[in-house]
């Protein structure tokens, strides 16, 4: 096991460089960053000129890459446009973006897994039909129209949140926006449960189990879906980095100041830095998640082994 981590480490390290090397070009070709300094005028040249030397911009961009790789491992992430610190920003965006990602995490885990066991014991009967009918209509619904809906419904008419989240962001005030947020890949892991637990459910282990006489819920919890789970696990390890990193939308729409509000700022500034920054410790999040992904295959499946 030691082995495999360090060498799965290893192995990051390319896929860290090729990825953020991939971020910085796109990022230094969307447009002219110096161009959003100065509003709707034009710079002159000799301003535009002082900027680019003083944020670096005059440089080549591979040299640009380099500098910026070599502060980030010093945990240097540079200084956005309007002179404030990149660390600060994230010391600010990341802990609230992080509450919201839990919360929508544990609602995918409760509500999905719940949903997909039932529908997959019951495979065929109107339950699994209704909730199959149910998930199809959420996929179908962009997620800025079910976030609207439900901050209209539940927080102008109906009282019962708040329509814009406060600075703090609690846990409480996160639930919805949660919701929002998973309510898409929150469908996907109840029809992956469901597929995963009907198949499995006709496996010889099953049958063993049943002519042994264990009790159902036994049976259910610690054979069925333990070993149902693998694809389910897959899928929530990456959906991780996905909810951080495209939480932008439910961000805007209950005012949350996180990592997509810092995104959708930074590129509706051409803040690079910013951007290039927030992206970066977002590889990290996507590494770090699928690692531990496939660690938790030999927890869930004792016949995995790594070498």
């Amino acid at each position: 096991m030691g082995r495999y981590v360090v060498r799965r480490l290893l192995q990051m390290i390319p896929v860290f460089v090729g990825s953020t090397l991939l971020i910085f070009l796109m990022v230094n070709v969307m447009g002219d960053p110096i161009a959003g300094l100065c509003g709707d005028k034009q710079c002159d040249a000799a301003t535009a000129a002082q900027l680019k030397r003083e944020f670096g911009l005059d440089k080549p961009v591979w040299q640009q890459y380099l500098t910026y790789m070599g502060n980030v491992f010093t945990g240097d992430f540079g200084t956005a446009f309007n002179g404030q610190k990149v660390t600060e920003l994230m010391a600010t965006a990341f802990p609230v973006t992080i509450r919201l990602t839990v919360v929508a995490i544990l609602i995918e885990i409760v509500i999905g897994i719940t949903l997909g066991v039932v529908t997959g014991l019951r495979r065929g009967r109107p339950v699994d039909t209704s909730v199959l009918l149910l998930t199809l209509v959420v996929i179908s619904i962009p997620t800025f129209v079910t976030g609207l809906l439900l901050q209209l419904l539940l927080g102008v008419q109906w009282g019962w949140i708040k329509p814009s989240v406060s600075t703090d962001a609690g846990f409480d005030e996160l639930i919805v926006p949660g919701l929002v947020l998973a309510s898409v890949s929150l469908a996907y892991v109840t029809r992956l449960t469901r597929t995963s637990i009907a198949e499995n459910r006709r496996s010889d282990y099953v049958r063993t189990a049943v002519a042994k006489g264990l009790p159902r819920q036994r049976v259910i919890v610690r054979h069925l879906l333990r070993n149902s789970l693998i694809p389910v696990v897959t899928f929530i390890g990456t959906d991780i980095g996905a909810l951080m990193g495209g939480a932008i939308v439910t961000e805007r729409i209950f005012n949350i100041h996180g990592v997509g509000y810092q995104l959708y700022q930074g590129i509706l500034r051409q803040n690079t830095q910013t951007v290039v920054g927030f992206v970066t410790v977002l590889v990290l999040v996507f590494l770090v998640a699928n690692l531990l992904v496939d660690l938790l295959y030999a927890v869930l499946d004792p016949r995995i082994r790594y070498a």
